[in-house]
């Protein structure tokens, strides 16, 4: 240690760096003249966090002999792996771990590795770009990818592919993965414990790269037999299948003339419906019935009409004679205190109390009638007919107390509404609606019940209430429930409010979070909205519910009754619209129009205070329109003349009622057949109008169909079963083109198969000449591959005979090329007394000199730039080593343009002086630690 320490003393420490140069002096076995590796040597090599080392280098090797010495842990097998590495060779040829990530240090997110190849003279690679040196840095990351940048000598990066570094290694002739060109320790102990002969073989195949010559060789003809029928074969295939998908077309050529034949009977299918001469003849039948029906009410209409202008002179007659003795009645004028009477019952309008304006109004019409029959007649039957009359006054007062009770209901159902609108919907409905409240909290419903459903509904068109309210008539009313079981319990709480008959609608339906989409089957008129429309809903199961029971996406809301007549009744009234309600309440179908029964908005009114005022104004008017109308009565009663004029009065009374009846019979039976005359002559005129639009039609129908099929075909099936087949048809011949192809396509690929077949069978049949060329020259290669082979091995024996021969060693090296088996035979001693014996009853030394002896035999025969050999001397005694060590200078001497690198534990002090011998020795490893970093690390 202190001889190395002293060796080192004159030179400057680096505190980076952990190698030591040491140069010796120009020896004798220098040479006048110097000849050196110009491409492929290694000049310089660094690494960084690689393995266990944080720094190593930069190493700057001669271009001859390098030994790199170290004692173990110095990093001198980093120094040969980081060689493998960086040139490309895989983590299992350093046999030092099976992945990349190993080579990281501990801790550390990277590796890198720097390596300077020389490129120089004429066979450098791409001088122009790289210039006299190529730079090879490899990052190793820690989860176990690499990266390269490859760099010009001026440190410009060139390329970052290993694409490029293949090609660098193969043109410098590089082989990394060669145990000639680098053999590790590994490989050299794998190699000296070896006891197959096949393995020697294999090793001494792959140093001289025979190996990959003979698999070359393989491969050219397995590749040229492949090309030869293969690319033929697939052609020929390709030809056969497209060959079959044409022949395939026949069928398809058959389906598609059966589909043109379907369309054109197709098209005069459809013409046939269009001139359906019966159909013509039952509309012109219709319209003859029509007239004979037309012509009939009419000849009844007239005779009603004579018949009125027979009775016209009778029946003014008779009004004369009544007129006449009406003013002899209104003559007299009696009973003027009476009329006083009549006169305070008008002031009585005001009055709030009804009751007393209707006593009085009955007690003076019972007495005005008593005095004027007492006046006439005072026998019994003048008696009989008063009691029948206050009889009458009495029940229509009973009839007016029901009418004034149910106004005075509604005014005050009105009047509680102004505080709670659900009192519109009866007296009834607000406890019913808190008790279903309360049943809900207490959890007696699955899901709490909706209803009123007209509650739950707002007009966007005040104006359209009554509409609304004539459409959904009971559903207003109605409760919606999502179970029968709530069904149920609802009915139990209605039964405390509601009579069994009379008790609102409940509807069972499902209660879901969205409203249905009706937009396929709903009515779309740019003008009139649907009750839908008209309606905001916000809870979807209001607006299912109405939709299910009424259907209201399908009834329009017409505002004018002639709008709503002219909309429903024309020929094309709106798709899907099955009837529509006016702004009265009227209902109007296609043919039908009632109206409504119901005068006011009862549910839907905004303004209820409005509403409450109408109310009362309207029955103050028709209060008033009363009392005026018996005021009127009263004011006429006069005293009677006479005793015989009442018989006659009474007679003429008779006729004239009868005149009048029979007169509005006519009246009426006039205007029933105007209306059905009118119905008739608006049916013809429909007729005719559809009439003209069939005809147009038909025309347009045979011009589409002579387009599609000039000529005009009988055609027995319907419309109906032809689309159905062309369908089919149509879906069959999509199939086979999706599996096919288009026929076009398929016709052309065929012929193009065809003709690229025979173009190809014509050029491989060209070709054969040119391949048995081929195959000759392969022959001649492998009788080539054969003489180089022998010529190899024959080089090999002797320079192996040579370098044991320097020792006293006889050898004997057999070849078994056809068994690829190499067995070696060694007798160490005298060349006259020795007994040639296998290599594994040598000994340690023995065994590794032998094995240096084949080693630089290969190197003999083989080419690279460089060599590099780790721990070769390892099993040496001292003679061997120093033996091998001379034997290996003077093949180095003799190869001036390779390098050499040689990594040993060995001091070698003892090598001659030379200036082409660089020794690089390397620091002692920090052994204050009891083993190398790569346990476990402190948890701190």
């Amino acid at each position: 240690m202190s001889k190395r320490k002293s060796s080192n003393s004159g030179l400057t420490p680096d505190k980076r760096s952990r190698i030591l140069l040491v140069m010796h002096p120009y020896t004798s076995m220098c040479v006048c003249f110097q000849v050196t590796g110009e491409v492929g040597i290694i000049e310089s090599i660094s690494l960084k966090n690689f393995m266990c080392h944080s720094l190593l280098g930069p190493f700057k090797f001669g271009p001859n002999v390098n030994f790199v010495v170290g004692n173990n842990g110095s990093g001198k097998s980093a120094v040969l792996t980081a060689l493998i590495v960086a040139l490309g060779g895989k983590a299992h040829t350093t046999n030092r771990g099976s992945s990349l990530k190993v080579f990281v240090k501990e801790g550390e997110s990277s590796a890198d590795v720097s390596i300077t190849l020389r490129n120089r003279g004429r066979d450098a690679y791409k001088p122009e770009v790289f210039g006299q040196s190529i730079n090879i840095d490899l990052r190793i990351s820690s989860e176990g990818m690499r990266t390269y940048k490859l760099k010009s000598k001026t440190g410009h990066i060139v390329s970052s592919k290993k694409d490029e570094l293949i090609s660098i290694l193969d043109h410098f002739n590089i082989q990394v993965d060669n145990p000639v060109s680098i053999l590790t320790q590994e490989m050299s102990k794998h190699f000296l414990h070896s006891k197959g002969e096949g393995d020697k073989y294999k090793f001494f195949m792959k140093a001289t790269q025979l190996d990959q010559m003979k698999e070359d060789y393989s491969y050219i003809m397995k590749t040229k037999s492949m090309t030869q029928n293969a690319t033929l074969q697939e052609l020929k295939r390709k030809y056969h299948e497209k060959e079959e998908r044409y022949k395939n077309l026949a069928s398809l050529n058959e389906m598609q003339q059966k589909l043109d034949e379907l369309k054109s009977q197709m098209a005069w299918s459809l013409v046939r419906n269009h001139c359906q001469h019966n159909v013509i003849s039952d509309c012109m039948g219709k319209v003859q019935e029509a007239n004979r029906v037309f012509r009939k009410l009419q000849d009844q209409l007239e005779g009603v009409t004579d018949r009125m202008q027979q009775l016209q002179p009778q029946c003014a007659e008779l009004k004369s004679r009544v007129q006449t003795r009406n003013r002899d009645l209104k003559a007299a004028e009696v009973h003027n205190h009476m009329l006083e009477k009549v006169k305070k019952i008008s002031i009585s309008l005001v009055v709030p109390n009804f009751w007393v304006s209707l006593d009085l109004k009955c007690t003076t019409k019972m007495s005005s009638f008593l005095i004027l029959v007492l006046s006439i007649d005072r026998s019994h039957f003048v008696y009989l007919v008063i009691l029948l009359f206050s009889l009458f006054c009495s029940r229509e007062k009973q009839d007016l107390q029901r009418t004034i009770e149910s106004k005075r209901r509604n005014l005050a159902a009105m009047e509680n509404s102004r505080g709670n609108q659900v009192c519109r919907f009866g007296e009834h409905m607000p406890p019913l609606l808190r008790a279903i409240d309360e049943a809900d909290r207490r959890g007696q419903f699955k899901k709490k019940p909706v209803g009123p459903l007209g509650f739950c509904i707002r007009l966007r068109d005040p104006e359209l209430g009554l509409a609304v309210e004539c459409c959904l008539k009971a559903l207003m009313l109605a409760f919606c429930c999502d179970n029968h079981a709530d069904e149920r319990e609802l009915q139990r709480i209605m039964s405390r409010y509601f009579q069994q008959g009379r008790r609102p609608q409940i509807i069972v339906s499902t209660f879901t979070n969205t409203a249905y989409n009706v937009k396929s089957r709903a009515v779309d008129h740019p003008e009139y909205p649907t009750v839908l429309q008209a309606l905001d809903i916000e809870n979807s199961v209001v607006a299912n519910c109405l939709i299910d029971m009424r259907g209201i996406e399908t009834i329009l809301l017409i505002k004018n009754a002639k709008d709503a007549r002219k909309v429903m009744q024309s020929v094309n009234r709106p798709r899907n619209c099955m009837e529509a309600f006016t702004r009265e309440g009227d209902q109007v179908y296609y043919n039908r129009y009632y109206s409504s029964e119901q005068d006011r908005v009862r549910y839907l009114s905004k303004d209820v205070e409005e509403e409450i005022r109408a109310y009362e104004d309207h029955h103050i008017i028709e209060h008033c329109r009363k009392l005026q109308a018996e005021l009127t009565e009263l004011q006429n009663v006069e005293e009677p003349q006479s005793e015989d004029l009442k018989p006659l009065v009474t007679n003429r009374f008779e006729q004239l009622s009868s005149s009048d009846q029979e007169l509005a019979r006519s009246k009426h039976h006039k205007k029933h057949y105007d209306e059905k005359q009118k119905a008739h002559v608006d049916m013809i005129e429909t007729l005719k109008t559809n009439l003209n639009v069939k005809d147009l039609e038909l025309q347009a129908s045979i011009a589409k169909a002579s387009e599609i099929c000039p000529e005009r075909l009988d055609v027995r099936r319907t419309a109906k079963s032809l689309d159905s087949e062309i369908s089919r048809l149509r879906h069959k011949i999509n199939t086979q083109q999706d599996q096919q192809g288009h026929r076009d396509t398929i016709v052309r690929q065929y012929h193009e198969a065809k003709e690229n077949f025979n173009n190809i069978a014509r050029q491989v049949k060209g070709l054969e000449a040119f391949i048995r060329q081929l195959t000759e020259i392969m022959n001649t290669r492998h009788n080539v591959y054969a003489e180089m082979r022998m010529y190899l091995s024959v080089r090999c024996k002797y320079y192996f005979d040579s370098m044991l021969s320097q020792r006293g060693y006889i050898g004997k090296m057999t070849f078994d090329h056809k068994n690829e088996t190499l067995s070696i035979s060694v007798q160490p001693g005298e060349g006259g007394k020795a007994v040639l014996s296998d290599m594994r009853s040598l000994s340690g030394g023995e065994r590794s000199f032998s094995t240096v002896c084949f080693v630089l035999s290969l190197w003999a025969i083989t080419e690279a730039p460089f060599r590099a050999l780790d721990e070769f001397d390892v099993y040496m005694d001292m003679v061997n080593r120093r033996i091998s060590m001379d034997m290996m200078l003077k093949v180095a001497a003799s190869q001036r343009y390779k390098q050499f690198i040689f990594l040993t534990p060995q001091s070698m002090s003892s090598l001659p002086v030379n200036s082409l011998i660089r020794i690089l020795r390397l620091k002692d490893p920090d052994r204050s630690q009891s083993a190398l970093p790569f346990g476990q690390r402190n948890p701190e």
